[in-house]
Parts: C-alpha cells; sequence; structure tokens
C-alpha cells in the first residue's frame, strides 16, 4: 500500500537546493539574488510551467485583500507569483518537506516572506481553520491522492463561502495504459488517475458549481512543440523543472506523458469551480 513516504520520497533528494543553485549559476544568475522570472523555469512544477501558473492568474479575480492556498506547492512558484501579481497573501502546503524548505529560503531571497508562507502537511488533512482562504488552486498534485472525496472535502472546509478553487491535473484517458515512470509516480502503485467524467461527478458530490471544464490536450501538445523547436535550436527549454526535481529520469517521465498525451491514455484537465456562497 502506498504511504505519504511514499509519496513524498518519489520528490525528495536532500540536495534540491544546492542543484538548484547550481542551475542558476549554468543560467548566469546569482543564486543569492534570484529573481521570480530567473526562477520560472525551475519552480512551477507542472504541467507547461510558467505559461500555465499566467493562464490561471488571468482567468481568477483576486484582491490584495485575499488569501489564497496552493496545495501541492511544491517549491513554491505559483504562490510567489500570485503574491506578486496581485499582492494578495498565499500559502502553499505540501507533503514534501525539502519542498517547503526550499521554498521559504526562496521566499525569503525574493523578499515576499511578509506574504507568502509555507507548511508541510497533508492535502486531506490540512492545519487550517474553517473558512480561512478566499480561494485555492491544486496543479498537477490530485494524481497522488487516492481518496479524491477526502481531497475535495477538505479543500471545500478551508474554503469561504463563495470561494473560488482552480484545479489544473492530468486526468485517465480512454486509450491503452499509461506508461510509467512519470513526473508523480514511480509505478502504478502510488498512481491515482481519474478520468474527466469522475472529477467532475465527485466535485459536484462534495459541493462544489463548476464554471469551466476543459480538455487541455491541444495546449499541452503545442507546448511542447514549441519547447523541441527551441531545444532543437540550442536554447534550453523554458520549463525545467522535471529535470531539477528528477534528474536522470526527466526524459524518460517526459516522454511518457508526451506520449501519454499523444496517444489519449492522459488527458490534461483545467477546471474553475466555487463553494457556495
Amino acid at each position: 500500500m502506498t504511504t505519504d513516504t511514499d509519496v513524498a520520497g518519489h520528490y525528495t533528494s536532500g540536495d534540491l537546493l544546492k542543484r538548484l543553485q547550481q542551475s542558476l549559476l549554468g543560467d548566469g544568475i546569482d543564486p543569492d539574488c534570484p529573481t521570480l522570472q530567473s526562477l520560472a523555469p525551475y519552480d512551477h512544477f507542472h504541467g507547461r510551467g510558467l505559461e500555465a501558473t499566467q493562464e490561471l492568474a488571468e482567468s481568477l479575480a483576486v484582491s490584495p485583500s485575499d488569501h489564497v492556498l496552493d496545495i501541492g506547492c511544491g517549491i513554491g512558484g505559483p504562490a510567489r507569483y500570485f503574491a506578486d501579481r496581485f499582492g494578495c497573501h498565499a500559502t502553499g502546503i505540501d507533503l514534501t518537506d525539502e519542498f517547503c524548505s526550499v521554498a521559504r529560503h526562496l521566499t525569503r531571497a525574493l523578499n515576499l516572506e511578509d506574504r507568502v508562507r509555507f507548511e508541510q502537511g497533508d492535502a486531506l488533512n490540512m492545519p487550517f481553520d474553517d473558512e480561512t482562504f478566499n480561494g485555492a488552486y491544486s496543479m498537477n498534485v490530485s494524481m497522488n491522492i487516492a481518496d479524491k472525496d477526502a481531497f475535495y472535502r477538505e479543500i471545500y472546509r478551508v474554503l469561504r463561502p463563495g470561494a473560488w478553487l482552480a484545479l489544473s491535473e492530468i486526468a485517465q484517458g480512454p486509450g491503452t495504459q499509461v506508461a510509467y515512470p512519470t513526473p508523480w509516480a514511480l509505478t502504478a502503485d502510488s498512481s491515482f488517475l481519474a478520468t474527466p467524467e469522475n472529477t467532475r461527478e465527485r466535485l459536484l458530490a462534495n459541493g462544489f458549481e463548476i464554471s469551466h471544464f476543459r480538455d487541455a490536450t491541444r495546449d499541452a501538445l503545442e507546448f511542447g512543440s514549441r519547447t523541441r523547436s527551441l531545444v532543437e535550436q540550442g536554447e534550453k527549454p523554458p520549463h525545467r523543472a522535471v529535470n531539477l526535481i528528477h534528474g536522470g529520469l526527466a526524459a524518460e517521465v517526459s516522454a511518457n506523458v508526451a506520449e501519454g498525451i499523444k496517444e489519449s491514455r492522459l488527458v490534461p484537465v483545467e477546471i474553475i469551480c466555487s463553494k457556495a456562497p
């Protein structure tokens, strides 16, 4: 049976900050004085990286007085982006302790610690009071969560009435069996994909009202095509977080996802919903 330790262990290495600093040096960036822009290729660990984060932010109404929650925050790129763009407060939570440690380090380096904080914890039992947040988002996280109902109930609990929830996830497609490893799992034992239809059903069953639900396959394929063109021209890819996190496995896991999407075994979906007022 898969445990939280198994899931966290898939993402942690013990030397993540050192490897990030080395990557920044390779980009000609002083790792002690990074910017949001210089970190962006590395700290948005989800499909299409910063591009997807920007599109998500453009679809939401966020005010400086809001407090937003990043569920499965990784090393904190989206939370810092939201705080910088909207002037809001952002809290991230992640199961992987090393991610939270690096996220705090980078947030201090960017002088954003007054508006952004990170908690190590379980998305099924979050250390937050009821009705704390004005909005929440989760990007490429639910694939590691078997009990989707418990996940959605816990998010519903911490959101204020009328608050929004945005999800960007990889769903199970109608194609053949998924090839592993992937960025979220070495084997099928720690991968819990739901179909788009089941995702919609479970959100509705747990009280959310869905306003936007789309298949983002075309966007994912187009981003992959652009990335390959850049690499062929000798440039660095715009999204390098998978390489940072998974090192020698990066090429294999990325190829498995690309082929899975192309062959409809995997379906990227983007959802915006809300808790009833």
